[in-house]
């Protein structure tokens, strides 16, 4: 009778080295065993990409970094664009930004960064006369402005936190505010954006602006800097701190290992079931208004049956509207057999409030929030009845 079940799969702790895909296959093997449950079809096996990076020694170090910046920035100067506020996300980037340049320009964009991170609140900026969409501010207008205001979570003046880490690297720090991506260019036409999810679109704004060195954060580590690890389409985004020095990217290998638990499992079980790797869900915190996906993507790798959106019926508009004056088993004899019958329901009224997210953004949402981001040691999911429905 059960629906939808996102199970934690106990693991051992990942090592550099270790074989992701065996280790995967073993553990969802092991817990069915012990826990008495069947691996079905269709069933999804996911695993978080920072497992997966980790056993596949996809790390690079903050003078990994900073080499890769003084190629790519040989006049020393490095206007920063639209980062986000994290201390295990950006501020170990921004070392190794700091450490490859003479000068680094932060633009931080306001209120909040592009994830939700709030430098200030929108109620105090309302007050202040400040118009967001062309104000640029230099600190000593911020702090007239509004003071010395700390993130409500983690207690930082990430203004004065960024600034300190660049100038321990041995450059010159500035720090500017403002929201349209060009304004950096009145400090210096070589640029960094930063921003993971429009970074496009600032690069596009500022080339056309007249910037000439423009990269995103997709570009550095891109490929390998002194046998370093690399992520050939995402770069430095996605990555994680690891340790003061060192940082873990995001996986390059998720397409594979992702195909390849799924080969084990169906070798080992007989079961055609799907997998993924998976990082930071795509939702918003409605207290803190962070917006959780740091990540470029939810899942930078799946099996092909995940591909694509939920085709559903809203089953309260069919019982409210189509079958209104039916009750008890009628009622359900026709739902179900309008689910069954059911081709494309793009734009259909039936359908009409069903989440229209892919798949894998969906999935890898409910993975993140079964696992968390800390002590549970459950960095393997199996999700099952996802694809079932009330007529199944």
């Amino acid at each position: 009778m059960a629906g939808v079940i996102s199970r934690g799969i106990l693991a051992p702790i990942v090592r550099e080295g270790d074989d992701i895909v065996k280790l995967v296959a073993d553990a969802v093997i092991a817990q069915s065993e012990k826990e008495g449950f069947s691996i079905q079809d269709r069933d999804v096996v996911a695993v978080t990409e920072s497992v997966v990076a980790r056993a596949d020694k996809n790390y690079a170090s903050t003078d990994d970094i900073a080499a890769d910046i003084k190629a790519k920035f040989p006049g020393g100067t490095v206007g920063v664009v639209f980062p986000i506020l994290s201390r295990n996300r950006f501020a170990i980037c921004l070392r190794g930004i700091a450490r490859g340049a003479k000068k680094v320009v932060v633009q931080l964009s306001y209120p909040a960064d592009e994830v939700g991170n709030h430098l200030i609140d929108v109620d105090a900026l309302d007050k202040s006369g400040v118009n967001p969409w062309t104000d640029v501010l230099s600190v000593a207008d911020f702090r007239k402005h509004f003071g010395t205001p700390l993130h409500p979570f983690t207690k930082m003046d990430y203004i004065a936190y960024y600034a300190d880490l660049i100038r321990e690297e041995g450059a010159e720090a500035e720090i500017i505010l403002a929201n349209h991506a060009e304004a950096i260019l009145a400090y210096t036409k070589d640029v960094l954006c930063c921003d993971i999810h429009t970074r496009e679109r600032s690069k596009r704004l500022i080339k056309a602006a007249g910037g000439e060195r423009v990269y995103t954060m997709c570009d550095v580590l891109s490929s390998p800097v002194n046998g370093s690890g690399y992520n050939p389409d995402y770069g430095l985004l996605g990555s994680n701190k690891a340790t003061e020095n060192t940082i873990k990217l995001f996986p390059k290998n998720a397409p594979a290992v992702a195909e390849g638990i799924a080969a084990l499992l169906h070798a080992r079980t007989g079961k055609k079931v799907e997998a993924m790797v998976y990082g930071d869900g795509a939702f918003k915190d409605p207290v803190g208004k962070i917006w959780e996906l740091a990540d470029p993507v939810v899942s930078p790798g799946f099996t092909d049956g995940l591909v694509g959106l939920p085709n559903e019926l809203k089953l309260k508009y069919l019982a409210d509207n189509d079958f209104a004056d039916l009750s008890g088993e009628a009622l359900q004899n026709a739902i179900r057999a309008r689910i069954k019958e059911k081709g494309d329901l793009m734009g259909q009224m039936a359908a009409q409030g069903t989440t229209p997210r892919r798949l894998t953004d969906l999935l890898g949402s409910l993975c993140d929030l079964t696992s968390g981001s800390g002590d549970r040691g459950t960095p393997i999911i199996l999700v099952q009845n996802y694809f079932s429905n009330y007529a199944s």
